[in-house]
């Protein structure tokens, strides 16, 4: 697989410097015009500020590019024919030559190749409401089975079956974490009243556990860091409720299934809402970015660098490109 790897973020993981992945499906698909090109500039600035290298991941004309510049950045934000990549469309979108922003399970897969232990994103995909008619399960969920990355995130999407998710998540063997909180985070809410097992305190705690991870040398999964949104700034849990069963009504109404539910429930809740369920998004993204950051941080303080070539044409395959501090 043809994968470019910027030189900054090559030089950082040669050196055993922070890294932290970034998705480009919100960028391209989350996010409304020209908002989202600014918010993409703020979210790297905001890993920058934390001490860590922001790798914002996406395809651009048939080559996976980890890290982009400015034109790239621009090209994903403005650009209305830019596909929605999952790691299954992967292959298909480098033969073909197409320019796509990923999601989270496309961006962890090409990050976990890059080398790049933690990736902040908003929310991860899960199991969908009715599922034992539909079978409507994200993506999301078997990839991270198999890499070796830690998440970020504020839980699962609201709009999706949680305790179900929780479970698969559990039947897949990959570790939930909740960050300062013993329940799972509800992405625009701070809490969805579901239990976790484990809860961690600090930067360095998770990046005891990545290492944990490393020494144990088992079976690669995805370690889930679940970091509310602060209550101060979630969506009201009373309006979240009452529009999200309009929302479900509406979607029924309508005939919405498969893909589709998701991208038209997450804009009924921003619709319906005025806008307080897009900002409660970005307030949980940019809370994740902060502490992705610092996690990164905190774990390449008790790593080595690679031995990985620092210099070179950046471009590298996705089985062959360094791997980065305690990369498995």
């Amino acid at each position: 697989m043809s994968t470019q790897v910027s030189e900054e973020v090559r030089e950082a993981l040669h050196e055993g410097r922070p890294v932290v992945a970034l998705e480009s499906t919100i960028i391209a698909h989350g996010l409304p015009r020209p908002r989202n090109l600014a918010v993409a500039l703020e979210l790297e600035e905001l890993v920058r500020a934390g001490g860590a290298v922001p790798a914002t991941i996406a395809v651009v004309d048939g080559t996976a590019r980890v890290g982009l510049d400015r034109a790239a950045l621009t090209r994903i934000a403005e650009d209305p024919a830019v596909r929605k990549l999952g790691h299954r469309d992967l292959a298909p979108a480098l033969a073909t030559g197409v320019t796509g922003a990923t999601t989270v399970s496309a961006t962890a897969w090409l990050a976990d190749a890059a080398g790049i232990r933690v990736f902040a994103t908003g929310g991860l995909g899960g199991v969908h409401r009715e599922w034992t008619d539909t079978q409507d399960e994200s993506a999301d969920l078997r990839l991270l089975a198999r890499v070796g990355i830690t998440v970020v995130c504020a839980g699962v999407k609201s709009i999706l079956d949680v305790p179900a998710t929780l479970q698969r998540l559990e039947t897949l063997g990959v570790t939930v974490v909740g960050y300062g909180t013993d329940r799972f985070p509800g992405f625009y809410l701070a809490s969805s009243g579901e239990p976790v097992d484990w809860t961690l305190r600090t930067p360095e705690e998770v990046a005891g556990v990545i290492r944990a991870q490393d020494r144990l040398d088992g079976p690669r999964a995805a370690l889930i860091v679940a970091n509310p949104v602060p209550r101060a700034e979630q969506l009201d849990p009373a309006l979240h409720d009452r529009v999200l069963a309009g929302g479900l009504t509406a979607a029924k109404e309508k005939g919405v299934t498969g893909q589709a539910v998701t991208p038209f429930l997450l804009e009924y809740l921003t619709v319906h809402t005025e806008g307080a369920s897009l900002e409660a998004n970005l307030a949980a993204v940019r809370g994740n970015v902060r502490l992705a950051a610092r996690i990164a941080g905190a774990y390449g303080a008790g790593a080595a660098p690679t031995a990985g070539p620092a210099h070179g044409s950046g471009s590298a395959s996705g089985s062959e490109a360094p791997y980065g501090a305690g990369g498995r």
